[in-house]
């Protein structure tokens, strides 16, 4: 009865372990998007995250929401720099998050200034 118990609780924590790596390093997505950054934001109250939006469309007619993880300091320094410009940012989306990375399952690894297709010459 003891190996019984013992081998159960061995598969649960391999279960437990192996679905928190999946979730961890997996990921589901990746890609680029471009728009105009118009939010950038470290919210929260037991987890600080960094959380923004890019606006794609006109008057803010479709807006990606994403998060960018702490450790891309480089990122979010960019960010704050170009507030209100037209971006390009490169993303992995994941199956899922843990609260201390963030609301969403969109995480900006990259970003970078790009001409913007409304500007009238």
């Amino acid at each position: 009865m003891r190996k019984i118990i013992f081998i159960l609780v061995a598969l649960i924590i391999l279960g437990i372990s192996g679905y928190f790596t999946v979730m961890y390093y997996a990921t589901f997505s990746e890609g680029y998007r471009s728009g105009e950054l118009i939010k950038i934001s470290n919210k929260g109250i037991v987890f600080k995250t960094w959380e923004g939006e890019l606006s794609q469309g006109i008057a803010g007619a479709q807006i990606f929401k994403f998060s960018v993880m702490d450790s891309e300091e480089k990122v979010i320094q960019q960010m704050k720099d170009l507030q209100g410009e037209y971006v390009k940012v490169t993303y992995v989306e994941r199956y899922r998050t843990f609260p201390w990375w963030g609301d969403t399952k969109y995480y900006v690894t990259e970003v970078e200034k790009e001409d913007s297709p409304f500007k009238v010459k």
